[in-house]
């Protein structure tokens, strides 16, 4: 384990530097200083500012907490861990993803760098969406959030979560077998007996802790941090551009008139919520304030659930890392059974 590089297939997702002005993150990051400074200048666009540095300072630690823990995946957590443990076409499977996504205390789009990341490791891509739904709203944290916002009401949102997240992955597990949706090509084969804590084990005896490994370590885990953000932060500051415009330009008193416990309310939640979505930590109390606006508990389950399913970031990243027709298929699989939840938690939840 001397050289821990060659040892755990590092450096999965570093991708050859492209010139600035051809680089995406470049581009939009240009962009949305070019928008800000505008803002100083034309009192129009201050309403804009104003939302997206709001957005900013909510979502900007989940974002590097996804981006460091995905740098230590890439540098330390070795292929045949994460292809064992999701991507076997076996149930279970689908219920590690979920229960891997309880224990990951980040924002949707933290989780986001995240599933990219365990998607290069070699996750099944089946694994990757149910991870994907589960992670914001039904992790611990959030999961204390929102049983303190909407008490046991709160509870049966995260079970609804929990639920549409293993209800989607197994049919995510049937379309792959069907040949529906793309396989994860970095997903490699794993011997039978392999185990992950004898492997663990030995690595740790084997180890050095000299102060150059643990250097090399750290430049390790930044590397792949940064080559991840490479491929993710442009879609997440794109996605809090557009909502920013839409929270800084959508008159408030449309939430309150077009959102109540209706089929219409519904459509129209499930429409703004793929706009408006930026993170689960601001989601929430957007959520709550429709329930107590509405009293529609529905109405909020879909405006936090759908934001995950429907986002544009979450949906372009999905069509650009791990597949067009995964990224066309989580709406479709996801959005009816959010819509249903939605509609039955009207009906009865009152």
């Amino acid at each position: 384990m001397n050289n821990i590089q060659e040892s755990l297939d590092s450096g999965c997702c570093h991708t050859a530097k492209k010139p600035f002005l051809k680089n995406k993150l470049f581009i939009i990051s240009g962009l949305t200083v070019v928008l800000l400074f505008l803002s100083l200048v034309l009192p129009f666009l201050e309403p804009f500012r104003k939302a997206f540095l709001m957005y900013f300072k909510t979502i900007w630690w989940a974002v590097l907490l996804g981006l460091l823990l995905g740098g230590v995946i890439d540098y330390y957590i070795p292929k045949e861990y994460i292809s064992k443990i999701l991507s076997r076409k076996k149930p279970y499977t689908i219920f590690n993803a979920v229960f891997l996504g309880f224990l990951m205390s980040a924002c949707s789009h933290g989780i986001l760098a995240l599933s990219i990341q365990l998607h290069k490791k070699g996750a099944s891509n089946p694994a990757v969406v149910s991870f994907l739904l589960a992670s914001p709203w039904a992790n611990l944290a959030i999961s204390v959030m929102l049983v303190a916002f909407f008490g046991l009401k709160g509870l049966l949102i995260i079970i609804a979560a929990i639920v549409i997240a293993i209800n989607t992955g197994f049919i995510f597990m049937f379309l792959e077998k069907k040949g529906l949706i793309e396989k994860n090509k970095n997903t490699i084969e794993i011997a039978e007996g392999f185990s992950i804590m004898n492997d663990v084990h030995s690595r740790i005896k084997n180890y050095n802790f000299k102060q150059e490994d643990i250097l090399n370590g750290a430049k390790g885990v930044i590397k792949g941090g940064l080559a991840l953000g490479d491929m993710v932060l442009w879609w997440i500051i794109l996605g809090i551009i557009l909502a920013s415009l839409a929270g800084a330009y959508i008159p408030v008193h449309f939430f309150h008139k077009f959102m109540g416990p209706t089929l219409l309310g519904l459509v129209v939640t499930l429409a703004l919520a793929t706009v408006i979505e930026v993170c689960s930590e601001g989601s929430s109390p957007l959520a709550f304030e429709i329930y107590r606006q509405t009293g529609a508990i529905g109405n909020s389950f879909v405006f936090l659930m759908a934001g995950v399913a429907t986002d544009y970031t979450e949906i372009g990243l999905l069509w650009a890392n791990v597949g067009k027709r995964v990224a066309l298929w989580m709406p479709l699989v996801a959005v009816p059974q959010i819509l249903a939840l939605g509609l039955i938690a009207n009906l009865f939840l009152k």
